[in-house]
């Protein structure tokens, strides 16, 4: 079965960047845009992967990732957050809310493939 990701990102930079890198590898890549359609979108396209750009303004991360891990269905899906390295704060508010993975902006562009991949 091959990977799919969900993507949260308003940055259309790292959209764009994330939807070339997925078609290269073969990566089905879907973006979310708001939250009302949450679990239905997870559960219909059964993701390997959610990431989340930790600056969104269309939806609340730390709310985001606390809804999904509360639910039993939801909360093994991977959960990756990448933020501004500047905001060391926004970083431990996301790990406490339940992102699997968090890293600076910097290592989510460098590390984009492998992220993609599953490796």
């Amino acid at each position: 079965m091959p990977r799919n990701v969900l993507a949260i990102v308003d940055d259309l930079f790292f959209a764009s960047k994330i939807r070339g890198t997925a078609e290269q590898l073969g990566v089905s890549v879907s973006f979310l845009r708001n939250t009302e359609s949450l679990n239905q979108t997870v559960l219909r396209e059964h993701p390997s992967l959610i990431i989340c750009d930790l600056h969104s303004q269309r939806i609340d991360p730390i709310a985001l990732a606390k809804q999904l891990k509360g639910d039993e269905e939801l909360r093994s899906i991977p959960l990756l957050g990448f933020f501004s390295h500047l905001q060391t704060e926004l970083q431990r508010k996301a790990r406490d809310a339940g992102f699997d993975v968090v890293i600076p902006r910097s290592a989510f562009t460098r590390d984009l493939n492998d992220i993609l991949a599953g490796q």
